[in-house]
């Protein structure tokens, strides 16, 4: 059984990972939960780890993995459900994907490398893809670009790793973008526009955000999830 915030968390923790490649920080899950401080957090997280929910990665920042996912028990007779506490939830759990059940995969373009550091221009490398589990893609065209620079290390982005990116031409703000600035350099950075101007912005604080003006910039792609290889 789960406490309805512990169940919350995992869920936004799950659907942020789905949607972005990467863990929530501790600023957002406290935010998306009305939490007051962060010390909160780390107890659920905390919690949801010894019963076997979530696994954390202790070797790299903000890597957290979600193990199973508790669906409400709906044949839970009523007389049963009065008697449990309002906060906790009771359940049935899905488990991790077994070895031998491959998710469906498709090959993506890789179009080559991309900064996340100053920006650089793409190297272009059409013969190659990368392939993706379907899953991890939404609607439309998609495309790989080789992560270079370490200018998104605080938000789990590494130099080396592959970012999957889908095709467009417009962003939200907070969004991480592959933005192209003055038609030749490319660069992988957090989006927001203010007014006439956009701020590229970087996750690491030895990196200060650029802004440019809004005809300078041309969003190319939003991030959709980051594949990472170990040797």
């Amino acid at each position: 059984m789960l406490t309805q915030k512990q169940y919350q968390l995992l869920l936004y923790i799950d659907k942020h990972l789905k949607q972005t490649g990467y863990s929530p920080s501790f600023d957002e899950m406290k935010d998306a939960l009305s939490l007051r401080s962060k010390s909160g957090i780390h107890r659920l997280i905390s919690a949801l780890e010894d019963r076997g929910f979530l696994r954390r990665h202790h070797h790299r920042a903000r890597a957290l993995e979600v193990l199973k996912i508790p669906a409400l028990e709906q044949s839970v007779p009523e007389k049963q459900k009065s008697v449990l506490p309002e906060n906790v939830l009771q359940g049935v759990f899905s488990e991790p994907q077994r070895a031998h059940e491959m998710p469906a995969m498709v090959s993506v373009p890789l179009l080559g490398r991309i900064a996340a550091g100053l920006p650089i221009e793409a190297v272009e490398q059409p013969d190659n893809s990368v392939d993706v589990p379907i899953s991890m893609l939404a609607a439309g065209k998609h495309y790989a670009l080789v992560v270079s620079g370490d200018s998104m290390v605080d938000i789990g982005i590494h130099d080396g790793d592959t970012a999957i990116i889908q095709e467009c031409q417009s962003a939200d703000n907070g969004q991480i973008v592959v933005a192209l600035v003055d038609q030749h350099e490319v660069t992988l950075k957090t989006f927001r526009r203010h007014g006439r101007s956009v701020a590229l912005e970087p996750a690491n604080s030895a990196y200060e955000t650029q802004i440019f003006s809004a005809d300078r910039v041309r969003i190319q792609g939003r991030l959709k999830t980051i594949m990472r290889h170990y040797v």
